[in-house]
């Protein structure tokens, strides 16, 4: 597994990613993932689809809370062509628990807690945490990858204007 450095900080000390670099143009990685009811999810599932996959290490960490609470609030503008996806490595029960008291239901969270799979494929698995980085990646509705934001600094959030942008340019 190729490990890569200096990309992804916590709190300003470096973590190690696991995976490849995947760029604009590359064909996004299939993956197996559970939602919230324990039942598989996978890229085939969401084909014809804008997706906005954004993985962050924890639903319950107030960054993360904030990232997804927000592209929950952006979904509903978004329309019917555009999904977003929230994928993290805590299990599915929490995810529901958590976005029931959320409220969020226009964002589908799903959990890789099984294999660390998507972690590995989407070269997002923090090697000294077995999180995953927060990342967002725009994948259009062929599978190849349009964008791609690997945060610097795992407690700050995403550039949210530029993923949206990437995705609406694509619906």
């Amino acid at each position: 597994m190729k490990e890569r450095t200096g990309i992804v900080t916590i709190h300003g000390n470096p973590l190690t990613l696991l995976g490849p670099e995947l760029k604009p143009g590359d064909k996004a990685p299939d993956f197996t993932l559970a939602d919230n009811d324990l039942k598989p999810k996978t890229l085939a599932d969401f084909a014809g689809k804008v997706l906005i996959i954004s993985s962050v290490p924890s639903l319950d960490t107030p960054t993360c809370d904030l990232e997804t609470r927000r592209f929950n609030k952006e979904a509903a503008g978004l329309g019917p062509d555009i999904k977003i996806l929230t994928v993290s490595m805590d299990l599915p029960f929490a995810q529901k628990r958590w976005c029931g008291a959320a409220g969020v239901e226009a964002v589908a969270t799903l959990s890789d807690y099984v294999s660390a799979g998507f972690g590995q494929a989407y070269g997002v698995l923090i090697k000294e945490l077995h999180l995953l980085a927060r990342a967002v990646f725009v994948v259009d509705r062929t599978g190849a990858i349009k964008y791609v934001e690997i945060v610097k600094e795992v407690a700050t959030e995403p550039d949210y204007d530029a993923a949206l942008k990437a995705a609406r340019a694509l619906a």
